[in-house]
């Protein structure tokens, strides 16, 4: 053997080492996620004031998805914090009696932090040591601690997914998303209205075939026991613009992204119900927001209204938009289905398996295909693709999750309409840098 063979042979042994060694380090392309659900209200758990709470998700969503995507091999470990660790218990027996007694084959352990005997608003710093890098943080808490909570996780190395709003102010969007590209993880903000097939076809159809924005008028509403159901931050951290406008906020950002952007945000309200409960926040808020067609300059307006005072109906939430397009237009009643429901010792209802099927088929969970549980599926696909190196963060900027990187417009109007609302109605513009797309301030209009 000469030495040129020696040395070739040589190095195909060390290059051989060398890749099994790296890939021993890398996680496996199925490798399972960890998860921590951080809250533990409503939307996690389904258990409000020590009870199933009085809505469409009694059973709750994210925790409920977090099981079933264990029994089917997605995620490994579960962890969930809260700030209250006395309300464990009673937890623990509301997902007992409306999940592992419901359906077959549900693990519910899960970590839990703190502890049962104690109250600590800051658990999610021990709750996050626990979790390591590429791991997936879900935080579904009050608005103004999503900041926070999302930057920690992030330090930590974890993917994250934070409910709408993903936070309040534009200057903190923006913070995360710088925080986000150091540490090379997933940030996404939940918004599941993106997996509604109506939704999604809506928004095709006006990228596709309606031209310019127009105009767009968007309603949704609560009913007013759900004041009770937020008291500890109503009108003290955040508003019910914050809770539910950002849902079509978010649906005309992804829809107008490239076609339009927002340039003038204005806000009014309706007060009376919630003060009379003691309670300094508005009922109902109003956002006018005019957008700006990129192609030739041309205006928009949409209006958006969301409330927390309606009656109790046959649904919990009413919610539907109407948007126009130069070419087209179009209208969407997300709350009334086609389906109805008429039973025994229940009210009359229209319900709407499309979000959410909780109705077990031969004992089993079959809401995979529900978009309330797509939304937090796919993100968990994601973090998994990521951490086996076959798909990049920067991918997942094309639409297909509403990642921080392309839902700053909607902080801005968000903020921009807190804003005008302080200032007794004061119009805010939307000012952009350099690449025209991103917001970057909110300066008070002047006439």
């Amino acid at each position: 053997m000469n030495l040129a063979t020696v040395l070739t042979t040589l190095f195909l042994l060390i290059h051989q080492t060398m890749s099994s060694t790296e890939s021993s380090k890398r996680p496996r392309i199925d490798a399972k996620a960890n998860v921590l659900m951080v809250g533990t209200g409503e939307y996690t758990t389904g258990y409000v004031g020590g009870t199933a709470a009085d809505s469409d998700k009694g059973a709750g969503v994210v925790a409920l998805t977090m099981f079933d995507l264990r029994r089917r091999g997605k995620v490994e470990r579960v962890g969930m914090c809260g700030v209250n660790g006395k309300k464990f218990p009673g937890i623990r027996k509301h997902m007992q009696k409306n999940i592992g007694d419901v359906y077959k084959d549900m693990d519910l352990g899960c970590d839990t932090y703190p502890s049962d005997q104690t109250a600590d608003p800051k658990a999610y710093i021990d709750a996050i040591a626990t979790f390591k890098a590429g791991d997936v943080a879900i935080i579904f808490t009050p608005d103004d601690t999503h900041y926070d909570i999302a930057l920690a996780c992030i330090n930590q190395g974890m993917h994250v997914m934070v409910t709408k709003p993903i936070v309040q102010t534009l200057e903190h969007h923006i913070n995360l998303i710088k925080a986000a590209k150091e540490k090379n993880v997933l940030v996404s903000m939940e918004v599941h209205k993106r997996w509604d097939p109506f939704y999604a076809d809506a928004r095709d159809r006006a990228r596709s075939q309606f031209g310019n924005f127009q105009y767009m008028y968007a309603y949704m509403s609560q009913p007013k026991h759900q004041l009770e159901t937020f008291k500890a931050w109503a009108g003290k951290s955040s508003d019910i613009s914050y809770y539910l406008n950002s849902h079509h906020i978010d649906f005309s950002e992804w829809t107008l992204e490239g076609i339009a952007r927002p340039v003038r945000v204005t806000g009014t309200s309706s007060t009376g119900v919630a003060h009379s409960k003691g309670m300094k926040t508005e009922d109902s808020i109003t956002l006018t927001v005019q957008w700006e067609n990129l192609n030739d300059k041309t205006l928009g307006c949409a209006v958006y209204t969301s409330s927390w005072v309606a009656p109790k109906g046959d649904v919990h939430s009413q919610q539907r938009f109407f948007y126009m397009g130069s070419n087209g237009e179009i209208n969407v009643d997300q709350a009334h289905r086609g389906m109805t429901v008429a039973q025994d010792g229940k009210p009359f209802a229209s319900v709407n398996p499309l979000f959410m099927k909780y109705t077990p088929t031969n004992g089993m969970f079959s809401g995979q295909a529900s978009y309330g549980v797509k939304s937090f599926e796919l993100f968990v696909d994601a973090c998994r693709d990521i951490n086996s190196g076959s798909r990049t963060v920067d991918s997942y900027d094309d639409g297909s999750l509403a990642t921080a990187c392309t839902t700053v417009q909607g902080t801005a109007i968000l903020e921009a309409g807190r804003r005008s609302l302080d200032s007794d109605g004061q119009p805010m513009d939307i000012l952009y840098g350099e690449d025209g797309h991103t917001p970057v301030e909110i300066r008070p209009h002047q006439f």
